[in-house]
């Protein structure tokens, strides 16, 4: 009798939110290395296109220190996956990140407290900062 080969393991997609990408500035510490403790397990970072062009938009219209933040964050999105998100012109990157969320079913990393709230109510995991110094996920399945 031959053994069953293991299923293979399902890659969580994470999606981040502008803010998470500004987490090693603002906390000094390793959101990738962060993120491997937690999960525990095979991720994909995912970037949605009009979070890239919100970080886009303030690396060229913002203050120096944000404009400086931005590219950081910019030069930060390169490790993740841009996924094109067809959207509507006037659509808010939360609405759209819970929208995606939802028919996903998974995981967002942000610290916007309206946004965790949001995607809590529609039992969408939330991955945030914890006592400015550790990641901790509210939801896991």
């Amino acid at each position: 009798m031959t053994a069953e080969p293991k299923p293979a393991k399902k890659i969580l997609r994470i999606l981040l939110d502008a803010n998470a990408l500004f987490v090693p500035l603002k906390f000094k510490f390793d959101i990738f290395e962060e993120l491997e403790t937690l999960i525990n397990g095979s991720f994909e970072l995912i970037l949605l296109s009009p979070i890239k062009k919100e970080l886009e938009r303030l690396a060229t219209n913002e203050s120096t220190k944000m404009r400086k933040n931005a590219l950081y964050a910019l030069n930060l999105a390169e490790k993740c996956r841009l996924v094109e998100v067809d959207h509507q012109l006037n659509a808010a990157p939360d609405d759209i990140i819970l929208q995606v969320a939802g028919e996903w079913n998974c995981p967002v990393f942000t610290n916007d407290k309206k946004l965790r709230k949001k995607l809590r109510d529609i039992n969408v995991p939330v991955i945030y900062v914890r006592q400015k110094s550790r990641l901790e996920i509210d939801g896991r399945r």
